[in-house]
C-alpha cells in the first residue's frame, strides 16, 4: 500500500513545528519580522524541498502554497509571543526534536511511495529531518545542531529510517512503519537532551615519533 497518502499531512506538521523553531532562531539573532519569515520558511521547507529535488517530484511548497502560509503564521506568532519563553534555546531544542520525528517519515514515505531502494529511503529521511535546521542554523551563524559534538541528531534520523524499513519487512502497513519512524527517532532524541546520550567522538592523540636511526 502506497504511503503518499500520508505524505501532504506529515509535511504540514513538519512545515509548523520547524517554522516555531526557525522563528525562536530568528528571535534570539534579534531579526525584523522580515527576517522571522524568511528563517522560518527557510528551515520548514529546506529539507523537503531537497528531498523533492532529488526525487524527481513536485516541490511540496509549489503544489500546495498554503505551506508558506503555515510557516508564515508561525513566524508572526513568534515574533509577538517569543518574550513570554523562560528558555527560548530548550524550546528550539525540543520543538527541534518533535519536528525531526515528523520530517524524517515525511522523506521515509516519500522515498517508499516512488519505490525507491532502501539506501535511498534511509538518505531521504536524514535529508528532509535534518537539512533545514542546518540551513537554519548556518544562515543565523549558529552551532548546526547536526554537527554538536556527539550529538544524537543525524543519527536519530538514521535510526528512524532503519526502524521503518525493519517494520516494513515485518509486515507492517497502512502507516505503522511510519509510526515506529517517529517513535524511534523522537525517542533517541528525547534521550541526548534528557540523559545527555551521546556518540563517541574522535580525540586526537599526539604524533608518535620515531626512534633515531642507527
Amino acid at each position: 500500500m502506497t504511503l503518499l497518502w500520508l505524505l501532504p499531512f506529515l509535511d504540514y506538521a513538519s512545515v509548523a513545528v520547524f517554522a516555531l523553531t526557525g522563528a525562536l532562531v530568528a528571535s534570539r539573532a534579534q531579526l525584523d519580522i522580515v527576517g522571522f519569515i524568511f528563517i522560518a520558511s527557510l528551515t520548514a521547507t529546506g529539507g523537503g524541498t531537497l528531498r523533492d529535488v532529488i526525487l524527481d517530484r513536485d516541490v511540496f511548497w509549489i503544489v500546495d502554497p498554503m505551506m508558506l502560509g503555515v510557516a508564515t503564521l508561525a513566524a508572526v506568532v513568534v515574533f509577538f509571543a517569543a518574550h513570554l519563553l523562560e528558555s527560548r534555546y530548550r524550546a528550539i531544542l525540543w520543538l527541534d526534536a518533535c519536528a525531526l520525528a515528523v520530517a524524517v517519515p515525511a522523506g521515509v514515505a516519500a522515498a517508499m511511495g516512488a519505490g525507491m531502494g532502501w539506501p535511498v529511503v534511509l538518505i531521504m529521511g536524514m535529508v528532509t529531518g535534518c537539512m533545514g535546521g542546518l540551513m537554519r542554523d548556518v544562515v543565523c551563524n549558529e552551532v548546526p545542531l547536526v554537527l554538536k559534538q556527539g550529538e544524537l541528531y543525524v543519527s536519530c534520523a538514521f535510526a528512524g529510517g532503519v526502524a521503518a524499513l525493519v517494520a516494513e519487512r515485518l509486515g507492517a502497513a497502512g502507516g505503522l512503519e511510519l509510526l515506529a519512524c517517529a517513535l524511534v527517532t523522537l525517542t533517541l532524541r528525547a534521550g541526548s537532551l534528557v540523559f545527555g546520550w551521546r556518540l563517541p567522538v574522535y580525540r586526537p592523540r599526539p604524533a608518535r615519533t620515531l626512534p633515531p636511526k642507527r
